[in-house]
């Protein structure tokens, strides 16, 4: 500790800033003084959580029914937890308090496992958050077209079809998102993830309130014990396929283990020590969205039964009120409008730190104009503005929510959420290996492996069959 603050140069701070004291505002490990706390954390936390994952899991409970799905989801929020715990110890190698900071979750698998796994950590969490930021476009553009087309169902009758294309809405939100990624880092987006968050509550408690009348309205609850029913509109092989995506769309709805070290690098300085606050942050932010994943997904699954849309406020369960249905699509594009910087920040950081290193002399990546939160750099604009334009360009050729979530999840769920928290803990811990606790940590990561697995083939193989009768742009 005492060598870290050692290594903190004053005379340089004393220079720039005119007063030696200036030292006072750097962290033990010489950068700018971290201010997050357990609530910045916690509203982090739930921006990339409850996100456009809550308005699928109606649809992944009608796949599995009223045993499994809400069963399901309970496991997912108890390993996502618990893995969550073991993650957060491992934002500082060796003691809890004054150990070394590892800056993202790389860092940590880099300071505490080493190797191929850096590289195959890298591959899997990069890939994880561009998948996410061509998710949330798609979701984003799905529920500014719902906007028209409530008030076009409002205006001409449900037997309108009110077809319209969603690359406009697409491109729209890729403008917002090139002038919100000109944000330099998380501490400057804490705002921005408050509003998601506050975004988040609303459009989930409209899609409840909007279930339960409907659930009442229908005399009772719909819906089996076993789920969506094999008959005209679905084979049985399509069941299996369906089920198995249902997984990954839970898995989804649950992400957010990947980006855990970026926010816990924003909590301020001990004491208590960043993994107590993170592990307090992650107990309230799980417990609080599984509470409403299970009334959202229940209510949806009890209002539609086997005809659950796999995107409850968009996918036209609900046709009034309409303007109801207008403020939840608002409350869900604001959010993903957040919750995609906060799933891209790493990303950003991460090219930045390496061209910085690469080119240190260079001017048009260092030289910045800061205006309010903006940090303006033409490197910064060129390179994230090239990102959203290729993240919006993807969205249009693959349009397909339900799929696209279920696959990201499915993928991302076993190495990010419960492999690597897993081996980093044990080996952090140096638990002994073939001791009990070793047994149930790798009981544990097989287990989930096998899942990832399964919901990876069923929701590859819905994707197959939505491209046969799909054309790029049209949708």
């Amino acid at each position: 500790m005492a060598a870290n603050k050692h290594a903190v140069a004053p005379m340089e701070v004393s220079v720039e800033a005119g007063n030696a004291g200036a030292a006072e505002w750097l962290d033990d490990d010489g950068r700018p003084r971290r201010t997050g706390t357990f609530w910045t954390a916690s509203s982090h936390i739930i921006t990339a959580v409850i996100g456009s994952g809550v308005l699928s899991l109606a649809w992944a409970i009608a796949q599995l029914g009223w045993v499994a799905g809400p069963t399901a989801m309970l496991l997912f929020a108890f390993v996502t937890y618990y893995t969550a715990t073991l993650l957060a110890e491992c934002y500082r190698t060796g003691d809890p308090e004054t150990g070394k900071r590892n800056y993202t979750y790389m860092d940590a698998v880099r300071s505490n496992l080493g190797g191929a796994k850096v590289v195959f950590c890298g591959v899997i969490q990069y890939a994880n958050l561009v998948g996410v930021a061509i998710g949330y476009t798609i979701a984003s553009s799905i529920s500014m077209k719902a906007i028209r087309r409530a008030d076009c169902f409002h205006k001409n009758g449900h037997g309108d079809p009110c077809n319209s294309s969603s690359t406009p809405y697409m491109i729209l939100f890729g403008l917002v998102q090139i002038l919100f990624s000109q944000i330099p880092d998380f501490d400057q987006i804490w705002w921005l993830s408050i509003v998601a968050a506050v975004m988040s509550f609303t459009y989930s408690g409209i899609g409840l309130s909007l279930g339960i009348v409907q659930t009442i309205s229908n005399g009772g609850f719909k819906g089996s014990l076993t789920g969506i029913s094999i008959g005209v509109d679905v084979t049985a092989t399509q069941k299996i396929w369906h089920s198995l995506q249902a997984f990954g769309d839970i898995a989804f709805a649950y992400s957010f283990s990947n980006i855990l070290i970026e926010i816990q690098d924003t909590i301020r300085a001990p004491p208590p020590s960043e993994s107590k606050v993170m592990q307090k942050a992650t107990r309230l932010s799980v417990a609080t969205t599984t509470i409403f994943y299970m009334l959202c997904g229940c209510m949806g699954y009890a209002a539609f039964g086997d005809n659950a849309p796999d995107n409850l406020l968009t996918g036209f369960g609900f046709y009034e009120p309409f303007w109801l249905l207008d403020v939840a699509n608002v409350a869900i594009v604001v959010h993903l409008v957040g919750a995609y910087q906060v799933f891209c920040q790493p990303i950003f950081a991460f090219v930045e730190r390496r061209a910085a290193a690469a080119w240190p002399d260079s001017a048009f990546i260092s030289k910045e104009l800061r205006v309010g939160p903006f940090a303006l750099s033409l490197f910064r604009l060129t390179w994230r503005s090239a990102f959203v334009c290729v993240t919006t360009v993807v969205a249009m050729l693959l349009p397909f929510f339900g799929n696209v979530v279920g696959f990201l999840g499915a993928v991302s769920f076993w190495p990010l959420t419960v492999y690597f928290p897993v081996e980093m803990y044990i080996k952090q811990r140096r638990v002994p290996r073939g001791s009990t606790k070793w047994i149930c940590l790798q009981m544990l990561s097989v287990g989930c492996l096998l899942v990832s697995i399964a919901a990876a083939v069923g929701s590859i193989a819905n994707v197959i069959d939505a491209l046969k009768v799909y054309r790029p742009f049209s949708g």
